[in-house]
């Protein structure tokens, strides 16, 4: 009788165990391959994301999933665009047959061709070919969204023919379609459409308008978009000043920094490539510990080799734990320096800009005479401030309102590192008597008492 239940026992666990080996081999489905696709592509995996497209493809073909299958083209494409258009509108041209072939959504249609369009740009500005065949794409996306009242995408498809008006410099075109496409613009997509919209005004020469509309965009986290809207800040600056020497160095500070921003993205994708393979190897060994625990189960000795094989996995995990911490804190200490030179840019360029102001050039003469400043020379100084300082006294204004306009230039004199010698000479007053106005201006304004913090502290904060 106990030899039977013996027999029993271990049929049953080998049943267990053969199922279980079944249940963690299901096949991979097109869709759930897109979506570990698209994981990858949002922590800018770019290789891997590209390999389990190109698999998907597959996989929706076989299954005759053709929805996932035009969407995969498409994923591709874009994944493509920046390092190969024409490999791009290929693809594109693939998913738009893959859909008129199986259409099932009007807005997909009008991405497709909005997406074609904007690659077949891509390739005939890079080849200084014809746009025809991108204007083509994309006005039939707008008739699509017309027809439909889609405003996002007909706001994305004016966006798409304001930049082509753009690239072939017909910059009054170019900003009739931006001006439509910000009338319809959704929260998501106007930075984008106000990024055409300065950039037209920019290449008009129309400066106030072009600062206007680059002050409205807001980055967020966005690093790239912060240095694009203060690399063109910084150029507005300059060329009202004529400094157009300085605004090519300008271009290539910016683009060191944006050099440095897409190494960090290589990185990245190194690093989670690398993280990707140890997950791979520890679900290995994951499998081939559970499947050891099966066969064991059913000799003597089971337990002590199931103890042993825990041991031996959870030793394994702890020292992963380790290593990628140590990794985390190596890829933090990289992006905090890559911060810092970027900062380091931004600040050379800043004291640069006010450096050459014939302003500063009047405030930095030396000796004891009486410095004058018209009132056009104090309202240049503030606006150059505004513009490469993050708009600091137009904020200090709008908290302060009720400061006088000698203590706004007080502070403005401060924050440009004057001496209180100079500051004494503009304002025919003594050494003394300026430290005495700045004790009173950072304690009845600023309404700090502490000895040890300065007025100019206050100002950098």
């Amino acid at each position: 009788m106990q030899r039977s239940s013996l027999y029993i026992f271990i049929i049953g666990v080998l049943m267990v165990a053969y199922s279980c080996k079944h249940e963690d081999q299901h096949p991979l489905t097109a869709k759930a391959c897109l979506e570990a696709a698209e994981a990858a592509l949002a922590d800018d995996s770019v290789r891997l994301g590209e390999s389990l497209l190109r698999k998907t493809i597959h996989l929706a073909e076989a299954s005759k999933d053709w929805h996932t299958h035009y969407i995969a083209y498409q994923r591709l494409a874009k994944a493509l665009s920046q390092s190969n258009p024409d490999e791009a509108l290929r693809l594109m041209k693939q998913a738009l047959a893959i859909y008129e072939q199986h259409p099932d959504d009007e807005r997909n249609h009008c991405l497709l061709l909005d997406f074609a369009g904007t690659y077949a740009a891509q390739a005939a500005f890079i080849a200084e070919g014809s746009f025809d065949e991108a204007l083509s794409y994309i006005n039939k996306a707008y008739d699509i969204a017309k027809k439909n009242q889609m405003a996002d995408m007909m706001c994305q498809t004016l966006t798409s023919l304001a930049n082509i008006a753009w690239a072939q410099e017909d910059y009054r075109q170019a900003l009739s379609y931006a001006h439509q496409a910000e009338s319809v613009a959704t929260d998501e997509l106007r930075p984008g459409t106000l990024q055409v919209l300065a950039r037209s005004y920019l290449d008009l020469n129309m400066l106030d308008s072009a600062e206007t509309v680059y002050r409205q965009i807001q980055p967020g986290d966005d690093v790239h978009l912060a240095y694009i809207v203060q690399s063109n800040l910084a150029k507005i600056a300059l060329r009202r000043m004529g400094a157009t020497q300085v605004e090519d160095s300008v271009d290539e500070a910016f683009e060191q920094a944006e050099g440095f921003y897409y190494k960090a993205l290589e990185q990245k994708d190194q690093y989670y490539q690398a993280a990707l393979r140890q997950e791979v190897e520890s679900q290995q060994l994951e499998y081939r510990s559970k499947m050891y625990a099966r066969t064991l189960i059913i000799v003597v000795i089971a337990a002590v080799i199931v103890i042993l094989a825990l041991v031996l996995a959870i030793r394994y995990r702890m020292r992963a734990q380790r290593q990628e911490k140590r990794q985390l804190q190596q890829e933090a200490e990289h992006q905090k320096t890559l911060l810092h030179q970027a900062n380091e840019v931004v600040a050379f360029l800043q004291n640069f800009i006010l450096e050459r102001t014939e302003v500063m050039k009047k405030l930095n003469q030396s000796g004891d005479s009486v410095i004058y400043l018209s009132p056009h020379e104090w309202s240049e100084v503030e606006r150059t401030l505004n513009a490469i300082d993050n708009n600091r006294f137009a904020r200090l204004r709008q908290q302060y309102p009720n400061m006088q306009e000698d203590d706004i230039r007080l502070c403005i004199l401060t924050r440009l590192g004057i001496s209180n010698r100079t500051i004494g000479n503009i304002y025919c007053i003594t050494i003394s008597a300026v430290q005495h106005r700045k004790l009173k201006l950072k304690k009845d304004v600023f309404g700090e008492t502490n000895p040890d913090i300065t007025l100019e502290q206050i100002l950098t904060n």
